[in-house]
């Protein structure tokens, strides 16, 4: 696991050098499918060594971070082509690399706290420096102070149980039982914002409407899995008092779930849409994982990969088209098929994934989480079938009114798609749509 914490650090050099773009994008590459061939073992963890290890959810985890990390240095091109402090952007994004694989492979709960907020850092550079509105400035500060209020807490609780364990790894904490009402609150609560859960969501479609689409791709395809992760690995050591308390979470979050794709049907800049619709499907995970069982725990984690790529290939064709029509606004964004009627195709195919058509992972995922709720209680099959629902309502919602009606006559100067957007959507959907073959390792894991 050092190895490649090297490969990372060393690659910083290179963002100092003129015309290094491509060729880093292209190490990150090498970096995933090196990464790939790791021997993962199925049961327990491998890979060990006093901080790091690698079992099945953070090997998944970590090469979505790189995947994802590449293909945004493939559709921040524009930078590149204005000369926008294209350095520094690299080097950020190599630090936000960084530290998402610390986060997902450290063993020690204060470094993985530690690396859990140190990713905040680039995003917020990220937000502020390259996003587009003066208003970037406010996103960052909800960004910022939601995550950082939740977070102080949960600092506390490690420093907790430390104290009285005498031991912050995770592997020994499958051992302890922690039954402390206000533990239970300050250890959760970070995560629950970071997924983020209903009521506060809030910094979430804010901090995409202002970032740049490389700043959305990382936000929606990794920072939301952080808040996951941490749920499936901290909830081990609060089982008796998870049983007793997790059905307020799944209550707001199916309910949240519900009201949030209703707030869908209101939107009009395209990014804002998908990001409501992240807030959505985040919802059913907090749920899946709140039920503390076998099924809840699979679907999550196929769902929280499944969401991160279609997610973020979503963010990509809404950026496609502001690159061309300077709008996100679905007034303006219509009839798109006469424009780009390939491009047109990459719409439906990720749109009907993020409403879980087959055979896309998102699928596998819902019908987990469907089976793990309805396990835990039957009522939640009225919040699940509206979820179902409308999610397949505003997806087609936000197709139709892209694609269809008749086009802005504003629109004198354009240009249809080129190879390297129709390369980038394909790594977005291809993996999306070839992992369900592979789904079996997921469910002999959990």
């Amino acid at each position: 696991m050092m190895k490649f914490m090297f490969m990372i650090i060393f690659m910083i050099p290179l963002c100092f050098k003129k015309n290094m773009f491509w060729l880093v994008q292209n190490l990150m590459m090498l970096m995933m499918f090196m990464f790939m061939n790791l021997n993962i073992s199925i049961y327990y963890n491998t890979n060990l060594s006093y901080m790091f290890s690698c079992d099945i959810m953070s090997f998944g985890l970590i090469l979505l971070s790189i995947w994802i990390c590449m293909l945004m240095l493939m559709a921040s091109e524009n930078l590149l082509k204005m000369g926008f402090y294209v350095n520094f952007f690299l080097l950020n994004m190599l630090f936000m690399l960084l530290m998402l694989y610390l986060t997902f492979s450290m063993m020690n709960l204060f470094m993985f706290y530690l690396f859990f907020e140190g990713s905040l850092i680039p995003t917020l550079l990220l937000i502020v420096g390259w996003g587009y509105q003066p208003e970037r400035i406010q996103a960052g500060m909800y960004l910022l102070f939601y995550t950082l209020f939740a977070s102080l807490p949960l600092l506390m609780g490690i420093f907790y149980i430390f104290n009285k364990s005498n031991n912050i790894m995770f592997y020994f904490l499958k051992f302890m039982s922690f039954d402390f009402y206000l533990l239970y609150f300050s250890m959760i609560l970070a995560f629950l914002v970071k997924m983020p859960m209903y009521f506060v969501h809030l910094w979430l479609p804010k901090a995409h409407v202002e970032a740049p689409v490389s700043g959305s791709m990382i936000l929606a395809g990794i920072m939301l899995k952080l808040g996951g992760y941490g749920l499936l690995r901290i909830l081990i050591l609060l089982e008796k008092l998870s049983l007793k308390l997790n059905f307020i979470w799944i209550i707001i979050s199916l309910v949240g779930g519900f009201y949030i794709s209703l707030k869908c049907f209101c939107q009009v800049d395209m990014k804002s849409l998908i990001a409501y619709s992240s807030v959505c499907h985040m919802g059913v995970v907090i749920g899946g994982i709140m039920t503390l069982n076998y099924w809840g725990f699979m679907g999550s984690y196929l769902l929280m990969i499944g969401h991160g790529l279609c997610s973020s290939g979503m963010f990509c064709l809404a950026n496609i088209n502001f690159e061309r029509l300077n709008s996100r606004s679905l007034y303006i964004n219509k009839g798109m098929m006469n424009f780009m009627p390939s491009m047109s195709l990459w719409w439906f195919l990720l749109m009907s994934s993020n409403m879980a058509a087959p055979p896309s992972l998102n699928l596998m995922g819902e019908i987990s989480l469907i089976n793990s709720l309805m396990s835990w209680s039957w009522l939640s099959m009225i919040m699940l079938m509206l979820i179902s629902f409308f999610s397949a309502g505003y997806s087609l919602y936000l197709y139709s009114y892209t694609q269809h009606g008749k086009y802005y006559s504003g629109l004198y100067s354009f240009y249809t798609g080129v190879s390297r957007e129709y390369l980038l959507l394909m790594l977005h959907w291809l993996p999306l749509n070839l992992m369900i073959l592979k789904v079996d390792w997921v469910m002999i894991w959990f």
